[in-house]
């Protein structure tokens, strides 16, 4: 056993699982009975008289080993290690044996409804439903699983580690008017001994782990297609599942799946391994998505999509995760994180390509926009604290794995392949990427084993400038200073608390400098200066003209220009591409926080940007001076001003882009008129606000329920939430519970989190814990409550005044979900005095499985109060200087 992780005896190891599922109770207490049958390979050469495995939450009746000399042995005594979740079968003899054996568990577990395991989703059905189906007085439910990335334990005995890899046969006992899924296709359907049940046994699955088995059972339909590629001669099928009714809201990922799946397997050089993809849609779900091996599962709102009903925001949003998961296919199922330190592995790198592809599909939707101006800015957000955590994080053991499931693993990650790609190129680096996979699949693979084939590829040594982006925490700001005809560089370690300790600035980082420079803007060219890899450097040949680093913003690091310089590249911005203008914004705002800079360069850059046309720079505009406007909400003067100068800011934009979405008209712009149609409103544009509560009169009183656009809705909703009280409330409240749109919970959640009242604010919170709303929803209308300056407070006062008796027992189930309200919740002060008091109510408190989540808070509050005591007196001063105070 490795010294630095807390794993399984390593002499006993799995090849082959029989999971047979059974007497599954649909209505009352949910419980079920299983038969595993593992085949074990055991290498011990001493006497051992026990085996332990994985276990949770289990009740497992019996335990018969057959060795593979024809002894057999049965479990005298079964025990439970409940922190570890394991349980250990005790033989009571001494058995000296090493070889080929045969194990088998029969056990008890239970269909959970905390979306984890194997576990029960509820749902208003849409047509007739089966008898058979379970169901309450009010919901029905369909059964699924979710085994990442520790949680298969809590649905069979299993060896519940990534790199202890086996095959699978499953069959389940189902109601004979029910569908069931899996992994694999259906090999055949028996008669049941119970009238009205069948079973259904699925074919033989390629070698994987156990986090990656699935199987679904319900009132299931899909529409379906076949790849354009052959495999084997045949064109794969290509399916989306959905319960009854909702099967033609599957179109869209359908029509992207089967072209992805054929362009991964080009891209990666390697077939796409399974006979079939099926895709199903599931009503509650923790994740956005999970990778499952031909069998992926989806939040809703992540896979489905109607053409007449749903916010185009929620296309970008399907075909993206239904990328994601397809490129999990090989970079994580075929090839597979040897432990879950690695997990980057899996996840920045089907970030990245699942972007790639959607760049491939979807040219004019400007996806390396898109990247930038969420992935990378909120990886920076994410690692600009003290409390952030290296890329390849050491695991113990799996429990505490869930917890890097973060920004840092997907979009820090995500953003150096992108940087790696850059330079080597994209074909040399997709090259070695393919090679990588051929040499480990079926297999688990390293960091280590990646670099070496990228290396390969190459010709580069890439082991020796990547090695300390993936193992070292955090990333550089890179500042500059300059002279005639050359300019100074000096990294060091970037912190949003703008107070690095020499301990902590040791690292050097290798950083692209992307340097282009020439007489204007528009006649700059890259500059022969590669990578900045020392402390300090001058570079020489620089035309003070015009210059700017980091082009494209390929490079994971901020960069700090001189005052003047930023006001230059700000009157240059017609000849900036839409990633170098959201990296300027970005870096401006981030350095103002830190103290690299301050908030009048920032507000004077952004003032330039009035007469800004593309969506992906207003909405990294809007973000960072909405958290300037934020961290100042509590000093009377300066949050006035500020409203000015936003509404100031957006007046022109949003007159000019008006209410009707033209035919024809790109994706990119509903995604703007949808963006300040909803910052104007709520910022005052009388017009907006008028026009706004003139169509959600119309809407809700049902005299025009095509008053709405639906990529309208949010910002509709939320504005007549603003103005509108309790009576608007309650109405959108009301649209919660009757949408039949697939995204229409979501956006009212979103909507509802506007209210201006402690009363409406501690109404909402409630109606969020009631069982009204879906566990997985439950996070959505805190963050715009948390957004929210007037009201944020009373989500930190509803914690403490309910956590024993509804904000604990409704999240402690899944921490996941637990560690996420509270980050979104209480992540958006800037007082001290807020930290000290969260910290105080959580000291004594077991907090393992969301200790990270609270440690992002405290840090981030600190750092927003820093901020604001040191630039609270030049931000006024410069907001009277120009006329907004």
């Amino acid at each position: 056993m490795a010294s630095d992780r807390d794993t399984l005896p390593s002499w006993a190891k799995p090849s082959h699982y029989v999971v047979s599922l059974y007497d599954l109770e649909f209505g009352g207490g949910f419980t079920y009975q299983g038969t595993t049958t593992i085949d074990l390979n055991i290498a011990n050469d001493s006497s051992w008289n026990d085996i332990v495995l994985n276990a949770h939450q289990l009740k497992l009746y019996s335990g018969e080993l057959k060795l593979g000399n024809g002894s057999s042995y049965e479990a005298k005594n079964i025990t439970y290690d409940e922190k570890r979740q394991r349980a250990t079968l005790d033989f009571a003899d001494q058995i000296q044996y090493s070889g080929e054996a045969l194990l088998t568990v029969k056990f008890q577990g239970t269909i959970n409804n905390i979306m984890a395991g194997f576990y029960r989703s509820k749902y208003k059905p849409k047509g007739d439903v089966p008898m058979s189906v379970a169901k309450d007085d009010e919901f029905h439910y369909m059964f699924s699983t979710q085994f990442e990335s520790c949680d298969a334990r809590r649905a069979f005995p299993c060896f519940d580690e990534p790199n202890l890899k086996a095959t699978f046969d499953v069959d389940i006992e189902i109601p004979e008017d029910q569908v069931a899924l899996s992994n694999m296709p259906e090999k055949e359907t028996k008669p049941s001994k119970k009238s009205g049940f069948k079973t259904v046994a699925f074919e033989r699955t390629p070698v994987m782990s156990t986090y990656l088995l699935a199987w679904a059972i319900g009132d299931f339909e899909y529409v379906e297609a076949f790849t354009k590629r052959k495999y084997d001669g045949k064109n794969l099928p290509v399916r989306v599942y959905t319960t009854r009714g909702l099967k033609d809201q599957g179109r869209f990922a359908l029509e992207n799946c089967h072209q992805i799946v054929d362009y991964f397997s080009e891209v990666f050089q390697i077939d796409y391994p399974l006979p079939k993809v099926d895709l199903l849609a599931v009503h509650e779900f923790s994740h956005g998505a999970m990778e499952n091996w031909g069998l992926i599962t989806y939040r809703t709102t992540a896979v489905l999509f109607d053409e007449k009903t749903s916010a185009d925001s929620y296309r970008n949003r399907v075909a993206y995760v239904v990328a994601h998961e397809l490129a999990h296919q090989w970079f994580g199922n075929l090839v597979t994180m040897d432990w879950w330190s690695e997990l980057w592995l899996n996840e920045g790198f089907a970030t990245w390509v699942g972007w790639f592809a959607i760049d491939h599909l979807y040219p004019d939707w400007n996806v390396w926009g898109q990247f930038v101006s969420e992935s990378v800015q909120l990886a920076f957000q994410f690692d600009g604290l003290r409390f952030s955590h290296p890329i390849e994080v050491p695991v113990y053991d799996g429990l505490e794995v869930d917890q890097i499931f973060d920004h840092i693993s997907y979009l820090k990650g995500s953003s150096v392949i992108r940087m790696l790609s850059a330079h080597l190129g994209e074909k040399v680096f997709l090259q070695g990427v393919a090679d990588y996979l051929k040499a480990h699949q079926y297999r688990n693979a390293t960091t280590n084993d990646l670099w070496s084939a990228l290396s390969k590829a190459s010709g580069q040594d890439v082991t020796s400038f990547m090695d300390f982006w993936i193992r070292k925490i955090g990333f550089p700001v890179v500042t500059i200073t300059e002279e005639p005809g050359q300019i100074g560089l000096r990294q060091q370690r970037f912190l949003l608390s703008g107070d690095v300790k020499p301990e902590e600035d040791q690292t050097v980082w290798w950083i692209p400098l992307g340097l282009h420079t020439g007489s204007s803007a528009s006649a700059a060219s890259l500059h022969k200066a590669g990578a900045l890899t020392q402390k300090e450097e001058t570079v020489r040949d620089v035309n003070n003209s015009f210059y700017q680093i980091n082009k494209n913003l390929t490079g994971f690091y901020r960069t700090n220009y001189p005052p003047d310089r930023l006001i230059k590249l700000g009157e240059s911005r017609h000849h900036l591409n839409v990633q170098d203008k959201i990296g300027l914004i970005g870096d401006a705002y981030a350095n103002a926080v830190a103290g690299y800079g301050a908030t009048p360069g920032l507000l004077a850059l952004v003032e330039s940007f009035q007469d800004e046309s593309e969506y992906l720079v207003w909405s990294q505009i809007l973000t960072n001076i909405g958290n300037v406007r934020s961290v100042f909400s509590s000093a009377g003067d300066i949050s006035e001003g500020l409203k000015k100068y936003h509404l100031k800011l957006v007046t022109p934009a949003v007159e000019k882009v008006g209410w009707d979405f033209k035919q024809g008209e790109g994706f990119l712009i509903g995604q703007l008129r949808a963006a300040l149609i909803l910052s104007g409103g709520l910022n005052g544009h009388q017009a907006t606000v008028e026009e706004a509560q003139r169509r959600f009169d119309l809407y809700i009183s049902g005299k025009d329920k095509t008053a709405i656009h639906p990529s309208l809705r949010k910002a509709v909703f939320s504005i007549a939430v603003k103005y509108g009280g309790e009576s608007a409330f309650d109405a959108v409240q009301n649209e919660f519970l009757t949408t039949s749109s697939i995204d229409g919970k979501e956006i009212a959640l979103q909507s509802l989190g506007r209210v201006q009242t402690p009363e409406l604010a501690q109404k909402f919170l409630s109606f969020i814990f009631s069982d009204k709303v879906a566990m997985q929803d439950k996070h959505s209308g805190t963050i715009a409550l948390s957004n929210n300056s007037k009201v944020r407070l009373e989500v930190w006062k509803f914690v403490q005044d309910h956590w024993e008796d509804k904000v604990y027992p409704t999240l402690s189930g899944n921490l996941v979900v637990l560690e996420r309200f509270l980050r979104f919740g209480l992540n958006k002060f800037a007082e001290v005095q807020t930290a000290d008091e969260i910290a105080a109510f959580f000291k004594d408190k077991d907090v393992r499985g969301y200790d990270k989540g609270l440690a992002v808070i405290d840090d981030t509050i600190r750092s927003h109060a820093k901020y604001r005591t040191r630039d609270e007196g030049v931000v006024r001063e410069w907001l009277g200087a120009h006329g907004y105070v």
